[in-house]
């Protein structure tokens, strides 16, 4: 989600500047402003918040809404009391639903692991306990139950100043941290990763298995196998790995997904802010690392171990950015990074079964001006065989989105010798293609995004929902009428018609659902329903789910004191009929926090959502004023406890007194 790391010694005075990133495609495709406007340009005017300024001019706004009103409650598809949008210390969830804290970071995950001390923190620990900035979070039933199963976590990235005592000094209102010793390194390393963690309902109430035989720690020091084109190639070859198929660990693990036959797949997305050093002008590697933006040196982990230096280990750099599957079925498996799936920032990976039995990945590249991937395997998917279908990623086309202006999208496929993609432009083999998946796009024009993240398929009605969080170096000669933003800081909503409702078609239609932000303020140009409240707008997209009914919930990185004047949270977005585009707040995170997850059981009775870096950026919230750090927290959420940091956590929300959520 972060898509732009704080310097090494100050951290972030506001999350929409980090999250803006720093954009390394240099081609001259067009972006997807550019499309829009240019789509909505010959369209007319008489579209989503357009036809309410155009229609506004001879009727009267009070006449407007009052119809609008009448119209989005009798068809929305959600059914709760939709709460406050605001800031304090706390989170909070619609009324009659409780949101119960679940899995914290630290909690122990086995029967001999330690419990949490912040005080005497260590490597070893921590590999025994929940890690750090819990991200995607998914469920895989067990023996076919809502109520009990394995939750699988991502821990995407950590932040030192709140996780650690003693080593922050400030001056002139910002922080510094301290130089970090390989101790920290190690623990900051032990803490990124995933979580495989049984759960149990019992009484209503969501419990944690400690001693669930598969309950599983993934580390940046896990082995793990490259498996696909890219195994084996020169180019991913170490002096510790000379044949090129092992590596250890992973890391920046942002979105992620279940597949069909009950595996998890982790996204790594943010790699460049692990390397260091530097790579001569000339050397092979360079041009690839500079699109791909590194080596950025946030973390210092290049200082105590040779693989993070890119002037020490030119190549490691290149077994990151990869998807990464997990058999949940045996804590001892050797996860895989499946490269046939291509090497960017990845945000994600939700899937569908195609009509034939093929199935398709949904993948977004998180970065200003980059692209929409989908990946669609060569086998189909066998339901009654589930060992049948454990390397169905190996194989298959990977394709990157091309927008036109009339509405209509292509898949373009990312194959070596189709198109540009040959010798001639520096290709030698498919396996090139996939380690510079970023520069293949380029060649083949793809649009330029804003930032996309999570991307989710939606089996009831067989649309997909693209979020893009926002881009604010779009150009002020890019606005228009229909588009007008110029520094699109709240983001948008795509929606994908695949052609003949196939999810492996090449072809397709798009549609803008959302165009995020206050739609008060007339500059922002947002397009919610007028149904919408003042509480149910938002702004920045990142992760979203649609639950078994075919409902889209959305969840925002980047709602702040000094971005929207709110928090983040879980909004819940009408996709149909009347109430198309009328969003309801449902549940919200405390200050400093980003909403991660969310996802509803199957039996849509219980919905997980990830809490992340709870307490960051205290100087922007008028309540605290002041920079948030260790031992001076502008929250101590979710604990409250003087002798406890602030912890990211997952939280369970269920209906009192059972049911499902928000019907």
């Amino acid at each position: 989600m972060n898509d732009h790391f704080p310097p090494e010694a100050v951290f972030r005075t506001s999350q929409l500047e980090e999250n803006d990133g720093p954009g390394h495609n240099p081609t001259e495709n067009p972006t997807m402003g550019e499309i829009i406007a240019s789509r909505f340009s010959r369209r007319g005017f008489l579209k989503g918040s357009l036809a309410v300024s155009a229609i506004a001019a001879t009727v009267s706004p009070l006449a407007l809404i009052t119809a609008d009103n009448a119209r989005a409650a009798s068809g929305s598809a959600f059914n709760f009391d939709e709460i406050e949008a605001g800031i304090d210390e706390k989170h909070h969830v619609a009324a009659g639903y409780d949101a119960d804290v679940l899995l914290r970071w630290g909690d122990p995950l086995f029967a001999d692991a330690p419990e949490f001390d912040p005080n005497n923190q260590s490597a070893e620990a921590q590999a025994k306990q929940f890690g750090y900035n819990n991200d995607y979070v998914g469920f895989i039933p067990l023996e076919g139950s809502s109520e009990h199963g394995l939750l699988v976590v991502n821990h995407e990235y950590t932040n030192e100043h709140l996780m650690f005592p003693g080593i922050v000094t400030v001056a002139e209102g910002k922080i510094k941290v301290s130089d970090a010793d390989q101790k920290r390194v190690d623990i900051e390393m032990a803490a990124h990763g995933g979580t495989i963690v049984e759960i149990k309902k019992e009484g209503g109430k969501w419990q944690v298995v400690r001693d669930g035989k598969l309950n599983r720690r993934i580390t940046s020091t896990t082995e793990m196998q490259l498996s696909g084109p890219v195994a084996g190639h020169d180019r991913v070859k170490t002096n510790a790995d000379a044949a090129g198929t092992k590596v250890f660990g992973t890391f920046n693990n942002c979105a992620g997904g279940v597949t069909p036959w009950g595996t998890y797949v982790m996204a790594e997305e943010n790699i460049h802010g692990y390397f260091a050093g530097e790579l001569p002008a000339d050397h092979k590697e360079a041009a690839n690392y500079k699109r791909m933006g590194i080596p950025e040196g946030t973390y210092q982990w290049a200082s105590f171990y040779d693989r993070f230096d890119v002037a020490k280990e030119p190549n490691e750099a290149n077994r990151f950015g990869w998807i990464v599957e997990v058999d949940v079925n045996d804590p001892n498996s050797v996860p895989k990074k499946r490269t046939a799936m291509g090497r960017f920032k990845h945000e994600g990976a939700e899937s569908i079964v195609a009509k034939d039995g093929q199935v398709v990945f949904y993948l977004g590249d998180d970065e200003r001006f980059d692209y929409v991937y989908k990946f669609v395997t060569a086998g189909k998917f066998n339901p009654d065989d589930r060992a049948a279908n454990l390397d169905l990623l190996d194989e298959g086309t990977l394709y990157v989105a091309k927008f036109a202006d009339d509405g209509s999208f292509e898949w373009l496929p990312v194959v070596f010798g189709q198109g540009p993609l040959t010798a001639e432009n520096g290709f030698a083999s498919q396996a090139d293609v996939l380690i510079e998946t970023r520069r293949a796009g380029d060649l083949l024009g793809a649009t330029k995004m804003d930032r996309p993240e999570d991307i989710q398929p939606n089996a009831v009605n067989g649309k997909v929902y693209v979020m893009l969080t926002n881009n604010t170096k779009r150009k002020a000669d890019q606005v228009d009428a229909a588009n007008p933003r110029a520094e699109n800081a709240f983001g948008h909503l795509i929606e994908l018609v695949e052609e003949g409702g196939d999810f492996a078609a090449t072809k397709g239609k798009w549609e803008v659902l959302l165009k995020c932000g206050d739609p008060s303020v007339a500059e922002v140009g947002a397009s919610f329903s007028t149904a919408t409240t003042a509480n149910g707008w938002f702004g920045m997209p990142d992760n979203c789910a649609v639950d078994a009914d075919g409902r889209l919930w959305v969840a925002t990185d980047g709602n702040s004191p000094k971005a929207t004047g709110r928090t983040d949270g879980i909004w819940a977005v009408d996709t149909e009929g009347e109430a198309r585009a009328t969003s309801k707040l449902f549940f919200r995170v405390p200050v400093g926090a980003e909403m991660c997850g969310p996802l509803l059981a199957p039996d849509m009775q219980s919905m997980f959502v990830a809490v992340q870096h709870p307490g960051d950026g205290g100087e922007d919230w008028e309540g605290f004023g002041r920079p948030s750090y260790y031992e001076d927290l502008s929250t101590r959420w979710p604990d409250f406890k003087d002798d406890m940091p602030v912890r990211p956590a997952v939280v369970a929300i269920t209906r009192q007194g059972g049911g499902k959520i928000a019907v």
